[in-house]
């Protein structure tokens, strides 16, 4: 007599369940992946902090300038940008705080100018101005 084999009930039915366990492997080995590639947070940021009272007149309206060799000046009188930050710290205080006009030179840097208008902003002058701007109407226009 030949030899039949007989498939069981249980082995002719496909399997309905997933094997997960690889999954969750292959899971568990990116998120270690990802923990050791993004950067633990140990950077500072520098925030300038004023360490004393501006020395300068302040009045209603004040220009802060930046001339084709990236000096500062503060109503036409030349200071380093600490000094400056305490010129604006020291408007910011006031009970009315007056006007601060920005009037880079056409020559100035944009790192300077940009690194400028942000020490305007975190100083917490909140009347704030851009002057001179219908000069640069015609960038690149020539």
């Amino acid at each position: 007599m030949p030899y039949t084999h007989r498939r069981s009930a249980s082995m002719a039915r496909p399997m309905s369940e997933m094997n997960i366990t690889p999954l969750i492997d292959v899971m568990l080995v990116l998120l270690i992946m990802f923990i050791m590639v993004i950067p633990i947070a140990t950077h500072s940021l520098a925030i300038p902090l004023p360490n004393g009272t501006g020395t300068f007149t302040i009045q209603a309206t004040n220009t802060v300038h930046i001339d084709a060799q990236d000096r500062l000046y503060w109503n036409g009188q030349e200071l380093d940008r600490q000094a400056l930050l305490n010129q604006l710290a020291t408007a910011a205080n006031m009970a009315e705080q007056p006007v601060v006009r920005f009037e880079p030179d056409p020559l100035a840097s944009y790192d300077r100018s940009s690194k400028t208008i942000a020490l305007i902003k975190d100083s917490g002058v909140e009347k704030f101005a851009f002057v001179g701007n219908e000069k640069y109407r015609t960038f690149g226009a020539d």
